[in-house]
């Protein structure tokens, strides 16, 4: 059921891979609501088929960026602000990656490599998004700005890995950047 509750708001949701994505289910029900978005995901996942399908679906153009390059998001907040005709009302951040989790490291026996990856493409990434919009002034008054994050990073989940170190830094860096955009522009930042 839909009530429009989101008539009228731009935005960019990151991480929308397959039909099992978090963002992919919000991208959906924003959609259902009235937004309109740009998707947008690391290149060699846009690749996959899936993230075209939900394009097609929600009338939304893709936009590829990796969110560990500046020139990237340079290049994706000033395409989207052109696609959606104006300045944005939200963004979502639903990015992860830890390759000590997929490589089977032991949090004990951490590759450090791997490890600054991991946080960088978890963590580092909100604060280079947020950095973007602040820098093109591209989040209206009163907008929202979320990243989603786990309850690992406040509690012990030992099978969560780096992963719990680099939500709770995310949610370090949304109180921290919060701050400077609820003062400047009334925006939420959130997690």
């Amino acid at each position: 059921m839909s009530n429009n509750l989101l008539a009228g708001k731009r935005g960019i949701i990151f991480g929308a891979l397959n039909r099992d994505s978090i963002a992919w289910k919000i991208a959906e029900k924003a959609h259902a609501q009235g937004a309109k978005f740009v998707l947008t995901n690391a290149p060699t996942a846009i690749r996959m088929v899936e993230i075209k399908d939900l394009a097609a679906r929600t009338g939304s153009e893709i936009i590829p960026a990796d969110a560990t390059n500046m020139d990237d998001l340079e290049n994706l907040f000033t395409q989207s602000q052109e696609i959606l005709g104006g300045k944005l009302d939200f963004v979502l951040h639903s990015i992860g990656m830890s390759v000590n989790v997929r490589k089977g490291k032991h949090y004990t026996d951490l590759n450090y490599s791997w490890l600054e990856k991991g946080w960088d493409v978890s963590a580092v990434s909100f604060h280079r998004v947020m950095q973007v919009a602040w820098k093109q002034e591209a989040i209206n008054d009163w907008g929202s700005i979320l990243a989603l994050t786990y309850i690992a990073a406040q509690r012990t989940f030992p099978d969560y890995n780096d992963m719990a170190d680099n939500k709770a830094y995310l949610e370090s860096i949304a109180r921290s950047f919060g701050y400077h955009w609820g003062v400047r522009n009334k925006v939420r930042v959130n997690t």
